[in-house]
């Protein structure tokens, strides 16, 4: 297809990059569930590329245009994030001195990115789950619902499915944002795609220090290429930015 031509010779997609065989699979099913609304689960260690797969998610929809925002779930109190989530009316609570329109709303037409969406307290799954089933929320202070109109787009580094059994989580939203399932491989089980992420990130700080292109030396990019990278491409990408910050020279040595 057009598509593996594409990731074979290019080992990329998008911004995405990457040839091995689970990356490829990843991109035929982002391709497919792009043109629909269906709700995906992405899952993956975290620093895996988790919002990037959302991103690319959101810019091969007909959607595109409409806007895309993200929230991280685990960075609110229960309070703050129903607010966050689905807005409120002035003086709904202490402090709330304007209405305020939740992340539904502000998406709408576009995509919702719910990033550690196994951080959203029990006590506010029900709620969130009558949005993904009515497509309507109830910001606090309100009692009439609002219409909304979202491609919900989640994420996890959590087992899901534990937390159900844990009875961390509710087993009926689970079901609900596991409609398509996209798991992510941490990058010590797909080493043949870091020479292709390496010359990426160095062409990316090249820019942004706005010098020449720095080689790595075969001695230090072998070391890349073995190390286990427990904190994935993100922990990648700030190795080479840190090269960048502390080599003078053109040549990124293994020291």
């Amino acid at each position: 297809t057009n598509l593996k031509r594409e990731v074979q010779r290019y080992q990329r997609y998008g911004e995405m990059i990457g040839h091995d065989p689970a990356m490829q699979k990843i991109y035929r099913t982002i391709e497919t569930v792009s043109q629909n609304k269906s709700t995906v689960l992405i899952t993956g260690e975290s620093g895996t590329g988790k919002e990037l797969v959302a991103r690319t998610l959101h810019d091969r929809s007909p959607w595109s245009k409409g806007p895309f925002v993200a929230v991280n779930c685990g960075a609110f109190s229960e309070s703050l994030l129903d607010s966050q989530l689905f807005g409120h009316r002035r003086g709904s609570f202490t402090g709330a001195l304007t209405d305020q329109e939740g992340v539904f709303q502000a998406a709408t037409g576009g995509t919702l990115f719910l990033d550690e969406v196994a951080e959203i307290p029990l006590a506010l799954q029900g709620k969130f789950l009558r949005a993904i089933q009515e497509r309507e929320i109830v910001p606090l202070g309100m009692t009439r619902p609002v219409k909304v109109d979202v491609r919900l787009i989640a994420a996890s580094n959590k087992d899901l499915r534990e937390q159900v059994r844990l009875g961390l989580f509710r087993e009926d939203l689970f079901y609900r944002l596991n409609v398509v399932n996209l798991h992510l491989p941490p990058l010590a089980e797909r080493r043949g795609d870091i020479p292709a992420l390496l010359d990426h990130f160095v062409r990316v700080f090249s820019r942004q220090y706005g010098v020449p292109p720095k080689h790595i030396s075969p001695d230090a990019r072998d070391r890349l290429i073995a190390h286990d990278w427990p904190g994935n491409i993100r922990e990648l990408q700030n190795t080479i930015e840190r090269a960048f910050a502390i080599t003078t020279g053109d040549t990124i040595e293994l020291e």
